[in-house]
C-alpha cells in the first residue's frame, strides 16, 4: 500500500505540474536505440548541466559500457569532478553554495524522466525565456517561476516572451509565445536536435538497463517462437497414436 501511495503521489505531483505549466508538451522524439544521439547528449549534459545536477545512480563505467566508449574517452571528456572511473555521477557544488545562488540545492535528474516524461523534459529545455523580475532573470513558459537560469542559453540564444491579453481573474498576461531575438551558436533546428539528445541522454540515466532489454526482447521473442513450434510438433506426435 505505502508503495501504491508513493506511486499516486508522484502522478499526482506530475499532473499538477503540467497543469501548472500550461500548453501542450513537444514532441521529444527521443530513440534510445540511436548511441550517437545518446553520445551527444552525455557531452552537452556533462558540459551544460552536471555542475549543478547529479546523476547519483548512474557510474561513469556504465556510461562507458553502454554507449560504446573507452574509459579515456568518459575521464577525459565526461569526467569534471575528477571522481573516479567507477563512482557515481556527482556535483562539485557544495549546499552552501547552492543554498546562496539558488535557495536550495538543485535536484538530483537520474529519475527525472520517469517522474515527468521525456516530452516534459524535452519541452521545458525550449522554454526558457528571460523575466526581469526573477531574481536570475529567466523563467520557464512550461514550469513558470522556475528556480534556475537557462543552461542552454549560449547554444539557443535569448528568448523572450510573446504575451497575450490580461486574465481578469489572475491580474496577469499568459505567455502565448516565446520568441527568439538574439541567435545563439546553434539555429533552431539545431538547438532542437541538442535539447533532444539530452533528453535522450537522461532517458538513458532514468533506467540503463532498457538498452539490454531491448536488445535481448528479439531473441526472448525467437526463443518463443521456436519453443512453440517445438511445443506444437511434440503434441502431434503424442497425440497421433490417440488419434488413430
Amino acid at each position: 500500500m505505502k508503495k501504491l501511495a508513493t506511486f499516486a503521489a508522484g502522478l499526482l505531483v506530475s499532473a499538477t505540474a503540467f497543469a501548472s505549466g500550461g500548453g501542450d508538451l513537444m514532441q521529444s522524439g527521443t530513440d534510445l536505440n540511436d548511441r550517437a544521439s545518446l553520445q551527444r547528449g552525455a557531452q552537452l549534459y556533462m558540459n551544460y548541466c552536471s555542475g549543478c545536477h547529479s546523476l547519483k545512480y548512474l557510474r561513469y563505467s556504465r556510461i562507458a559500457e553502454d554507449l560504446g566508449l573507452s574509459e579515456a574517452e568518459v575521464m577525459n571528456n565526461l569526467n569534471f569532478t575528477g571522481a573516479k572511473f567507477g563512482e557515481q555521477i556527482q556535483v562539485n557544488m557544495t549546499a552552501e553554495h547552492a543554498n546562496q545562488w539558488f535557495g536550495k540545492m538543485p535536484p538530483d535528474l537520474s529519475v527525472i524522466s520517469r517522474v515527468r516524461g521525456s516530452d516534459w523534459i524535452y519541452t521545458y529545455l525550449n522554454s526558457f525565456y528571460l523575466d526581469e523580475s526573477r531574481p536570475l532573470g529567466w523563467n520557464n513558459k512550461l514550469f513558470p517561476n522556475a528556480s534556475m537560469p537557462n543552461p542552454l542559453w549560449e547554444l539557443q540564444g535569448l528568448q523572450h516572451a510573446e504575451y497575450g491579453e490580461l486574465d481578469k481573474a489572475t491580474g496577469e498576461r499568459p505567455v502565448h509565445a516565446l520568441k527568439i531575438t538574439q541567435p545563439g551558436q546553434l539555429d533552431a533546428e539545431g538547438f532542437k536536435t541538442a535539447a533532444r539528445d539530452i533528453t535522450t541522454f537522461l532517458e538513458y540515466a532514468g533506467e540503463p538497463a532498457a538498452l539490454k532489454r531491448q536488445s535481448l526482447g528479439v531473441w526472448v521473442i525467437l526463443f518463443l517462437a521456436l519453443f512453440t513450434l517445438i511445443a506444437y510438433l511434440l503434441k502431434t506426435e503424442y497425440w497421433r497414436d490417440v488419434e488413430h
